[in-house]
């Protein structure tokens, strides 16, 4: 009896996980899933006004269903506002400022305080004690996964709050920006919005259309960021686009030699 207690006590744990190796092209990346129920997203079109519902894809949970967290989204958007923001704020010491070479009094004998120069710190018009000194960097760089974290925590909310959007391609009939601000009204994806495609090089009709336009902004994948998925209200994704998220997500998530990830971060490293 205590030996079939001490095998089920000591007994190796079993995980509900699996490993998905797609091998259609060669730059796959191997990912580990996890066994949660999937999301599902209508794939519309957009060569004509009228929506119309193509098929239903399964998004990846990891990616579109994952818990949101907001503490990390604001440190996301706070490092985006400020790894990029220099300050020119400036004062000067006592020794830029004009004038003050004698010694303003002799040392004794007029009953004042005694002082050295015009332009010490005590003086009005002197030098600044500790002000601030231009150019000021804020830069400083989050932690690898919680920049990564972001980027699934800001696809999740989107999601569940409706403003996700997955179309099946970006080939609109004409190079009019009526047609596309027309299309946007029709299907009430709000009033600023984020295309979003697997490469950098988007078709001519959206491109010219979208030119006209200050409220559309178009990014490739490698681009995407927490700051600017909020900034603009709905984000559209092409159906490539959704399937290089997930695979380049997924694989950061799950990845192994995370080691060399989490260590602090050196300039021109």
């Amino acid at each position: 009896m205590f030996r079939t207690v001490k095998n089920l006590l000591f007994r190796r744990p079993h995980f509900c996980t699996s490993v998905q190796n797609v091998i259609t092209p060669t730059d796959t990346l191997p990912v580990i899933r996890t066994a949660a129920k999937a999301r599902q997203a209508w794939v519309e079109n957009v060569d004509t006004l009228e929506s119309k519902k193509l098929e239903i894809i399964e998004l990846a949970p990891e990616v579109f269903g994952a818990m949101p967290r907001i503490d990390i989204i604001h440190q996301n958007v706070e490092w985006q506002r400020k790894y990029r923001y220099v300050s020119f704020a400036h004062a000067k010491l006592r020794f830029e400022c004009r004038g003050g070479g004698r010694k303003p009094w002799p040392q004794k004998g007029s009953g004042r305080a005694r002082h050295g120069s015009i332009r010490s710190p005590l003086w009005r018009g002197g030098g600044v004690s500790h002000g601030p000194r231009s150019p000021t960097t804020h830069f400083y760089m989050l932690p690898y996964f919680i920049r990564v974290m972001g980027l699934t925590s800001t696809l999740s909310v989107k999601l569940a709050q409706d403003d996700l959007f997955v179309v099946n391609n970006l080939e609109i009939p004409v190079d009019d920006p009526k047609y596309l601000q027309e299309l946007i009204d029709a299907r009430k994806w709000g009033p600023s919005v984020l295309i979003v495609d697997e490469s950098d090089i988007f078709p001519y009709n959206i491109t010219a259309a979208s030119e006209q336009i200050p409220h559309v902004a178009m990014m490739p994948v490698y681009g995407l960021n927490v700051y600017s998925m909020l900034k603009y209200h709905t984000l559209v994704l092409t159906k490539d686009a959704v399937r290089k998220l997930e695979e380049r997500l997924l694989y950061q998530l799950t990845r192994t030699d995370n080691h060399n990830l989490v260590k602090k971060f050196r300039v021109g490293q």
